[in-house]
């Protein structure tokens, strides 16, 4: 590995800095976007068992902020549910975008990884072969292993390039999906507690379900 490192030129360099920070956002993102961490099961339904056996208190709706991103939007809806529908649908809106942003943290870095690094491979091929030309036009065709140096420093930082931006572009595309998948389900599950708690859809008080 060190030898394809050396081969491939001092634009290896970046290409691996890359790397290593695509590595380090796909494995920060797989934790952070888990649908468990993010939309936890049954939080609707536990705010509305608070509402219905009037515990809900500001201790309650602190640990709900607190607690997921999905708890955070709830919790803006629940400090303004002594207002009208708009003043909460505003709340939680506002909350919403701030929780979005942060679900898309880092994913712009990682989009701009999967950009560049072919860019720097082309660079590193582009480079390879000046050198090439420059050694034929100084030296001639006499010296295949000089002439291999240079073709195998642009091969390498091409395949080293497109062997960052692939995996970086498929988790990209797969984490923007996601995303826009909680973002869904998050304001659906908002929609619900601020319908019920106005009279607006019917409540499961056995199951705490919004129906």
């Amino acid at each position: 590995m060190l030898e394809l490192v050396k081969a491939g030129g001092w634009l290896m360099l970046p290409i691996i800095a890359c790397s290593v920070i695509a590595l380090a956002i796909i494995g920060e993102r797989l934790w952070m976007l888990r649908m468990r961490r993010v939309v936890p099961r049954h939080l609707v339904a536990q705010v509305w068992t608070w509402i219905r056996d009037q515990q809900l208190d500001n201790v309650h709706i602190h640990s709900l902020r607190t607690g997921s991103p999905m708890g955070r939007v709830l919790a803006a809806g629940l400090v303004n549910r002594h207002h009208d529908r708009d003043v909460m649908l505003e709340a939680i809106q506002d909350t919403g975008r701030h929780a979005a942003l942060e679900l898309e943290r880092y994913l712009n870095s990682l989009g701009t990884i999967a950009a560049i690094t072919p860019l720097l491979g082309l660079l590193g091929t582009v480079i390879g072969m000046i050198k090439v030309f420059s050694v034929i036009t100084t030296q001639g065709v006499g010296d295949p292993g000089v002439l291999a140096g240079g073709i195998s420093e642009a091969l390498i930082t091409t395949a080293a390039g497109l062997t960052v931006a692939i995996p970086s572009l498929m988790f990209y595309r797969y984490f923007r999906g996601k995303v826009d998948m909680l973002v869904v389900r998050m304001e659906e599950e908002s929609m619900k507690l601020v319908e019920v708690m106005q009279g607006e859809r019917e409540a499961d008080i056995e199951g705490g379900e919004a129906a």
